[in-house]
């Protein structure tokens, strides 16, 4: 202590003082702080630079033996005792110390020097405990400068905060509200840049109240119950240092509490921004608080219908491009956009919606709404001119986690993309090499049905011929009969196109489709084929189907297919009972299509294979109809499965979904 005391006389606060294990505060004469060493932040919560100016009786729970143990002090030079003490905490803290009262050579007084550490008097307070609560509640100090606020009498909200800038800031408001920026970065601008949204109100509130105090008279609130914020005390008086009263002083206790040290914070997060810049997905960090914002205003002022909104003020889509910041990214987000360096992608957002301007209003939509993610697949120019294909995800931070955090993953699926429409290519020619071959296995069927209204068209015109040839011709029934050809050479023309259909080779094509009318013209395909072997075919069609989105050919492909897998077993078996069933019944989510005959059923060891590609158990089979039916009917979001029925024979079981408006 002698070294202290000999620090303190050749005013050496900064030096030995600042590392003492006891709280030492040095007051002038009238009780104003002069020097608050670290201890005393520890054992009180008030910082240092919070604490000079201040009047110590301002901190006692008791005021009058404040000014009564002070007095004794003036009177004998010395006094020993406890102390209790508002804590930055809102709570007293117990406090056992002694002061010392200094005089110049001259014999006038010139200051006070008080030792203190925690009262051990106190039932439930060790120095660690101590030191431990004091650190959760060490307070988040500001120093502003208000001289600006003086140009806006009665200034309200963001205004009164955008007037007060950052002289000064403590380490705990760097590590709880600078958010990326270091204590360097935030002096010199307005506390609207780093306080947040929800809370704004409140503590312009309490500041424009503190404004109008006498200098070094706080003034202490309790924050409202949202964000980061949410139940903090805050006290904000000016400053009592002459010349000084533009200052004010805010400090900040129970916001947020981290016990780790600014070490071991600063190295978490290196650990974590190396973990974000080698990983393989391109991942940018976007500050979107002036976004956040102006969504919060609008939704204040009774904005419900954000979509709307936005697509009539497309002012505010594009002021948002302009002012949400990337402000970080890592190197594979360098790689995928083609840039030199990350410096590039470090500006507006503006460049992830050059391809996709709407997808813009949706983000802005979700982050309207509150919801934790958004994604959507869209399309993005690179810098080096490319198009590429991505899906985009956007995490929004939630109180209390900082609104420049929000968090933009990019996926390229350019390639993924390609490869799949070179699948459905290749699935498509495969379905339609199956459509050629059944085609070819129902060329008599074909022939028969084309040769029917070919053989009415040529009948009915020979007798037509003969009653013109008469002598008195007869006009009604060459009328009659001329009405007959037509109507057969339409029918004619209704069976080639439908087989011309079958064997095109196209895109698919997805259309509100009416299923039974769909079904029947798939069984007029394979119904001469099917009565010529002797196979009664059974339709059970209930009238109110509903309509489903799809493909009428494909679908067609896969009935027709399923009608010949039924026929080929029956026919090579050749059972006594000799029939095939189909039928279709809507259900509560969409159509179930069942096919059963009455041929041999599956084997129980091929059950699970009969849609695998090349599997067949037929002779010459290349095993790729039923593959292709279920790939059809996946592609309408169906399902198919193969069984055995209980009464034998084997049954396909198709399920469409309903059509849904927005397909």
């Amino acid at each position: 202590m002698t070294a202290l005391f000999r620090a303190l006389e050749q005013d050496e606060c900064g030096d030995l003082v600042d590392l003492a294990a006891e709280a030492v505060v040095v007051t002038d004469p009238a009780g104003v702080v002069r020097y608050w060493n670290p201890a005393a932040e520890l054992l009180y919560g008030w910082p240092a630079m919070a604490m000079v100016g201040l009047k110590l009786c301002e901190l006692a729970e008791n005021r009058e033996l404040h000014r009564e143990e002070w007095a004794l002090l003036v009177r004998e030079g010395a006094w020993e005792g406890e102390v209790r003490r508002l804590g930055a905490g809102g709570t007293a803290v117990a406090a056992d110390v002694r002061r010392t009262l200094r005089r110049h050579p001259n014999g006038t007084l010139r200051d006070v020097v008080e030792y203190g550490q925690a009262a051990r008097s106190h039932p439930h307070w060790s120095a660690l405990d101590a030191r431990a609560e004091l650190r959760r509640t060490t307070a988040a100090c500001w120093e502003l400068d208000t001289v600006a606020t003086a140009a806006s009498p009665g200034a309200e909200g963001r205004v009164l905060l955008d007037a007060c800038r950052i002289i000064d800031v403590n380490a705990r408001t760097v590590r709880v509200f600078g958010g990326s920026a270091e204590r360097e970065q935030m002096i010199g601008r307005p506390l609207t840049d780093f306080w947040p949204a929800e809370s704004r109100d409140d503590i312009a509130q309490l500041i424009a109240d503190a404004l109008k105090r006498p200098v070094g008279s706080p003034l202490v609130r309790t924050l409202g119950p949202y964000g980061l914020l949410a139940g903090a005390i805050a006290t904000a008086w000016r400053s009592a240092e002459p010349g000084r009263s533009d200052a004010l002083f805010l400090m900040v206790n129970g916001a947020a509490s981290d016990d780790r040290t600014a070490w071991e914070l600063r190295a978490s997060e290196d650990r974590y921004r190396k973990l974000i810049h080698f990983t393989p997905t391109p991942l940018l960090y976007v500050d979107a608080r002036r976004s956040g914002d102006e969504l919060a205003r609008l939704r204040a002022g009774g904005v419900t219908d954000i979509a709307g909104h936005l697509e009539d003020n497309a002012h505010l889509v594009e002021l948002a491009k302009d002012i949400v910041l990337v402000t970080e990214v890592n190197e594979a987000a360098v790689r995928l956009f083609g840039a030199r360096n990350a410096a590039e992608l470090i500006q507006s957002v503006r460049y992830l919606f050059s391809a996709t301007p709407k997808m813009a209003n949706r983000v802005m939509k979700a982050h309207f709404e509150g919801r934790r993610n958004y994604v959507e697949q869209a399309k993005m120019h690179t810098f080096d001119g490319r198009v590429r294909d991505v899906v985009l995800s956007v995490t929004y931070p939630a109180p209390p986690e900082y609104l420049d955090t929000t968090f933009i993953t990019i996926e390229d699926v350019t390639e993924r993309l390609w490869t799949e429409a070179e699948l459905r290519r290749l699935q498509a020619n495969f379905a339609h090499a199956a459509r050629l071959s059944t085609l070819g296995e129902l060329a008599a069927s074909v022939a028969h049905e084309v040769n029917q209204p070919l053989s009415a068209i040529m009948t009915n015109a020979d007798t037509s011929l003969r009653w013109l040839n008469q002598e008195q011709p007869n006009l009604d029934k060459v009328r009659m009969l001329t009405e007959r050809i037509a109507a057969s050479a339409g029918r004619a023309s209704q069976i080639i196109e439908r087989i011309r259909g079958m064997a095109m080779k196209r895109e698919p094509e997805r259309t509100r489709l009416n299923l039974r009318a769909t079904i029947e013209e798939a069984v007029l395909i394979a119904r001469h084929e099917i009565e010529a072997k002797g196979i009664a075919l059974t339709l059970a069609l209930e009238d109110d189907l509903p309509v489903i989105h799809g493909d009428r050919i494909r679908l067609q492909q896969v009935v027709v297919n399923l009608l010949i897998n039924s026929l080929q077993a029956i026919d090579h078996h050749g059972p006594k009972r000799r029939e095939i069933r189909l039928a279709a019944a809507p259900t509560d989510s969409g159509v179930t299509i069942r096919i059963h005959d009455s041929g041999p059923g599956i084997a129980a060891e091929h059950l699970a294979s009969v849609f695998d590609s090349f599997f067949t158990t037929k002779d010459g089979g290349i095993g790729i109809g039923l593959a292709i039916c279920q790939s059809i009917i996946t592609e309408h979001s169906g399902t198919i499965s193969a069984g055995n029925h209980d009464a034998g024979g084997a049954i396909f079981t198709i399920f469409l979904p309903l059509d849904h408006p927005q397909a």
